[in-house]
């Protein structure tokens, strides 16, 4: 009987290593079998069931195969939000009107404040380029023309600023878009005179070494063109160059699939803002920084999921909006975000979230801060407060609500990337940034767009409850946004 054990133990070890030539434990021996016929029995398979092996699920296992469970995820987000529709749906009914929409975009009809102000940055693009004529000609110094610059972009960024201060009749679509539209303008310009500059110079050092061919493909004068221009002002990037990659010819097809993803991804955005998180807003009745903290908290946990989801739309939005442009354009480089969404750290996901504006900064924001011997660190953290302020001024201004809660969110972030990076590593480390994303500056975003919404609402009962003269008459445009 022990002979036989032996036996059977010693086809057991023989099997499995056989079936785990990789065994988990190197130093588990692997039993050598002293006769070919110990090797043969005939009840081998059914005796010998067990090998030293890992769970799936435990750490030391290399099992990567989670496609199901990925699959039951989605499965049950579906079903969980369905079940959320179907309970809005009756509790308040279909709340979708895309007319809702266009009223918070119309202006007066003989006076749009915002279609003007866009029309109007026209004059400082062609300002932009006819003081890189008139410095190409000598008429202009180098240190004039930089200074002529600086005050062209100070007055770019003034002038939308003051116009939606100012101004009574514009829609906050309207601010909205402007304000965009000026802040790309504005780095547009930017770089469009440092990138000239840097021509001239080593179109400079090519004279004095007498080299014939020019740095960029064309002369060094005739990339000054309004052709040229409105061609960059009108690409999908931040950075001047003088010729760009482009492709052979426009796809009509997937021109008119990039249309018709962003016209159904903002059929899907409006329909998230007026079916989920407009009868959030409904329920308050003051804004957040009035809230005691058990509401504020209650609030801001029902508005996590559409918040995300809209932010998710939202990025793309931004890709269908620059492939569109792109196309048209035969702009060759589409590299406009990396794989943000496998980033172990947030330091890598601002790396490769919009890389239009991170190959701006990089180049004409921390390159001079290093060649002016500031620190790396430092010029990393000027960048980044840049990118903060830049954020809270984007939504604060359009809304006339400086609260810097997006800006204070940012800067949570950074501290939680400085402190709990070296924590969070792996798949732990993009947990984390799922997590940042989910609470962070998104969900500060949509508690502007909260106490905007109230405070509309309550100008606008307000006004409904008493008689409004011709001094004190509100824009058409406050009291449509109230509905």
């Amino acid at each position: 009987m022990a002979v036989m054990r032996k036996r059977f133990s010693s086809v057991c070890s023989s099997s499995s290593a056989e079936e785990d030539s990789a065994s988990l434990y190197d130093s588990v021996p692997i039993s050598a079998t002293d006769s070919p016929s110990e090797q043969e029995h005939p009840y081998a398979s059914l005796l010998c069931c067990h090998r030293v092996q890992d769970s799936l699920l435990s750490s030391n296992s290399s099992f990567t195969g989670y496609r199901g469970i990925l699959n039951w995820i989605i499965i049950l987000l579906v079903l969980t939000h369905a079940h959320l529709f179907l309970e809005n749906f009756i509790q308040h009914g279909f709340l979708i009107d895309v007319k809702k929409v266009l009223e918070h975009l119309i202006e007066d009809n003989c006076n749009w404040p915002s279609v003007n102000l866009i029309l109007a940055a026209n004059m400082f693009a062609i300002t932009a380029l006819f003081l890189e004529r008139s410095q190409e000609k000598g008429m202009l110094s180098s240190i004039n023309t930089h200074r002529l610059h600086l005050t062209n972009l100070g007055l770019l960024l003034l002038f939308p600023t003051a116009v939606i201060v100012h101004e009574p009749t514009i829609s906050t679509g309207g601010a909205f878009f402007s304000l965009w539209f000026y802040t790309a303008l504005a780095m547009k310009l930017y770089s469009y005179q440092d990138t000239n500059r840097w021509y001239r110079q080593a179109h400079l050092t090519d004279k004095e070494t007498d080299k014939n061919v020019s740095v960029g493909g064309k002369a060094h004068t005739e990339h000054l063109t309004f052709r040229d221009l409105y061609y960059f002002l009108l690409a999908p990037t931040l950075c001047y160059q003088r010729d760009f990659p482009c492709t052979p010819k426009v796809r009509i097809n997937k021109l008119l699939h990039r249309l018709l993803e962003m016209v159904i991804v903002i059929q899907i955005m409006v329909g998230i803002v007026q079916q989920w998180i407009e009868p959030i807003f409904q329920r308050s009745e003051n804004s957040f920084s009035s809230m005691n903290i058990t509401t504020r908290v209650e609030h801001l946990v029902g508005l996590v999921a559409p918040t995300h989801f809209l932010w998710l739309l939202f990025f793309f939005l931004t890709h269908s909006y620059l492939n569109f442009w792109a196309e048209l354009l035969c702009f060759g480089d589409r590299h406009f975000y990396g794989d943000w969404w496998n980033a172990t750290s947030l330091i890598t996901f601002w790396k490769n979230w919009n890389i239009p504006y991170q190959k701006w900064c990089q180049r004409h924001v921390y390159t001079r801060l290093v060649e002016k011997n500031v620190a790396q660190s430092c010029a990393e953290l000027l960048v980044f407060l840049m990118s903060a302020v830049l954020c809270e001024c984007m939504i604060a201004l359009p809304l006339h609500s400086c609260r810097l809660w997006i800006f204070i969110m940012m800067v949570l972030e950074l501290l939680v990337a400085v402190f709990l990076g070296n924590h969070f590593q792996g798949n732990y480390g993009n947990g984390l940034v799922w997590l940042c994303l989910l609470l962070g500056p998104p969900l500060a975003v949509t508690t502007y767009f909260h106490d905007h919404y109230i405070s509309v609402l309550h100008l606008h009962h307000q006004s409904s409850s008493s008689p409004l003269t011709s001094e004190h008459r509100l824009p058409s445009t406050v009291l449509l946004q109230a509905h």
